[in-house]
């Protein structure tokens, strides 16, 4: 990782954006004096400025002058537009992260002036609360060490892995839209205990830290899914009346479907 003495720059300080600036700074990997932030939403901007203590500008050129890795946390649609601002002040010296979903590294790369470094990532909103899950992959002027300052940023709020780039799609449809469907999981498991008569705040408390333990328990333990399952339905009990149900209801093909159809929206965004 050659991180040390380098400044760190955003594009962007939309949801995304911001909860990204947040996660590294809290994580400690960058200084909030050595990171920068742009945007053409003045609150925003303000709000990063008052709470993390990073510089703020209007003006995208200012970040560009004044970082060494710029993180491109704007949408696809106006991706073209920012880098047609930008591309004049990035040298051989700059290396570009985008986080834009769908977006190709060939299509980013065709914009910019040639020879440009450029890392693709697709992360989560879990960055806000240090537990995203992020996937990279390397663009072609790019190299082996980009791709180690760009999995060091992204670890330090979750977990980041390298994937080819053809996979990118796929990765968009699982992690980068992951937390909205398991939102209204929680949602509708706390709804559950109202309706038996729970109150809400200990509803969500409860059906979010089982969330957030049945992860865990997969992620640690490295026990497939099914198998973890099987450790918690006895023989005619309640947990397998409530696995039939959800069975009744196609759970597993809807949660399929979901990651399939946002993944299929992904590479449209790419074309």
């Amino acid at each position: 990782m050659s991180l040390e003495g380098k400044k760190l720059g955003f594009i962007g300080t939309g949801k995304m954006g911001s909860a990204l600036i947040k996660g590294i700074c809290d994580a400690g990997l960058f200084a909030p004096s050595n990171v920068y932030a742009s945007d053409l939403y003045e609150p925003s901007l303000d709000e990063l400025k008052q709470n993390v203590g990073v510089n703020v500008s209007t003006d995208n050129a200012a970040t560009v002058i004044n970082s060494d890795i710029i993180v491109l946390a704007v949408k696809p649609q106006i991706l073209k537009k920012v880098i047609a601002s930008i591309k004049d002040d990035i040298d051989s010296d700059k290396l570009i992260i985008s986080i834009a979903a769908g977006v190709k590294l060939a299509d980013i790369e065709s914009e910019f002036n040639e020879g440009t470094r450029v890392i693709r990532v697709m992360p989560n909103i879990a960055a806000t609360v240090a537990e995203a899950a992020s996937a990279i992959t390397q663009g072609s002027n790019a190299s082996k060490e980009d791709a180690e300052d760009a999995l060091a940023i992204f670890s330090s709020v979750g977990s980041a892995i390298q994937v080819p780039e053809n996979l990118m799609d796929a990765v968009t449809g699982l992690s980068g839209s992951g937390p909205a469907y398991i939102f209204p999981v929680i949602e509708a498991m706390a709804d559950g205990a109202v309706y038996e008569g729970l109150d809400r705040k200990s509803a969500l408390v409860l059906a979010a830290q089982t969330v957030l333990g049945a992860a865990k328990m997969a992620l640690e333990t490295e026990t497939h899914p099914g198998e973890l399952k099987d450790m918690v339905t006895s023989p005619a009990g309640t947990t397998i009346r409530g696995i039939k149900v959800l069975e009744e209801y196609g759970i597993r093909s809807a949660f399929m479907q979901a990651v399939i159809e946002s993944s299929n929206r992904s590479k449209e965004l790419g074309k």
